[in-house]
């Protein structure tokens, strides 16, 4: 599903770099600590090598919480390690366009108390700043294990802060890096619209079974790569069980999405959705 760049994108001069350039850093890869890190086995494209760098390419998407970037990782002079990541970039807290935190984490909990008690009084500098990270860390690590449960999500390559860098879904056509677009903007047959539901329907039954919802699931959310459907924005990502908000966000899921396929002649009912959903998070 990751396209490898070919080294494209590797700067004039770059096999005799010993400083980065404008737009460029260091692969960070070394600077976090292994928890940090996507989850083992990892796929062959992601680049771990200390002597890589980091090449900001331009803005993917804009975003009420965060912004996501194209990044090149490559190692100067050797094309065979070298790949195209989605850094996507929280804002804090008093930046942010998205303010009903509430309503998602609702009986979620960071790891640390010290912690919870700086979330919870967010008059403090280190509240904020915990805060600020807070949605970074969760989108990594439901990332993380919807990737080994084999869901259908990009792989998460490493946190850092407020930075998630993961896996960049999309192609690279005549050495330019295109994004996979937006199932909003898909217009498919009838079997492909029918194979897409299973699709949908089996992605968020892997979410449930872990219990969770997705929280926010749109087709603006949900990309298409190569006919596959592909799950992404998960932030928000909901405990079934835990939060009191968990089986009305599931079913406005449910709904939001039903009603696209339906608009398209796909028979289908969010009810129904919503009750096979549900009955496995149980």
């Amino acid at each position: 599903m990751h396209p490898h760049t070919d080294h494209v994108f590797t700067p004039p001069g770059a096999p005799d770099l010993t400083e980065p350039g404008p737009d460029q850093r260091w692969s960070t890869w070394t600077t976090v600590t292994k928890g940090q890190r996507g989850p083992e086995p990892r796929p062959d494209w992601v680049v771990t090598s200390a002597a890589a760098l980091d090449t900001e390419l331009g803005v993917l998407k804009t975003g009420k919480e965060a912004d996501v970037f194209l990044v090149e990782r490559a190692v100067p002079g050797d094309p065979d390690r070298t790949s195209l990541l989605a850094a996507k970039r929280y804002r804090s807290r008093e930046h942010r366009q998205f303010h009903r935190d509430a309503e998602y984490t609702d009986g979620r909990r960071v790891r640390r108390t010290r912690d919870q008690r700086a979330v919870d009084d967010r008059k403090s500098s280190w509240g904020r700043a915990v805060a600020a990270t807070q949605w970074a860390d969760s989108e990594f690590g439901a990332l993380a294990t919807l990737w080994d449960a084999g869901a259908p999500v990009p792989y998460p390559v490493q946190i850092d802060g407020t930075e998630l860098l993961m896996e960049f879904v999309g192609t690279v056509e005549d050495g330019i890096p295109v994004a996979a677009p937006r199932l909003a903007r898909a217009r498919p047959d009838a079997a492909t619209l029918a194979a897409w539901f299973d699709q949908l329907r089996d992605a968020m039954s892997k979410l449930a079974r872990l219990g969770w919802a997705h929280g926010d699931l749109s087709p603006y959310n949900v990309l298409v790569h190569r006919d596959r459907l592909v799950v992404i924005d998960l932030p928000q990502v909901v405990d079934l069980v835990a939060n009191p908000f968990g089986a009305e966000l599931l079913h406005r899921d449910c709904r939001t999405m039903c009603a696209w396929f339906a608009a398209r002649g796909l028979d289908v009912d969010a009810d129904e959705l919503f009750a096979d959903i549900f009955g496995q998070a149980w």
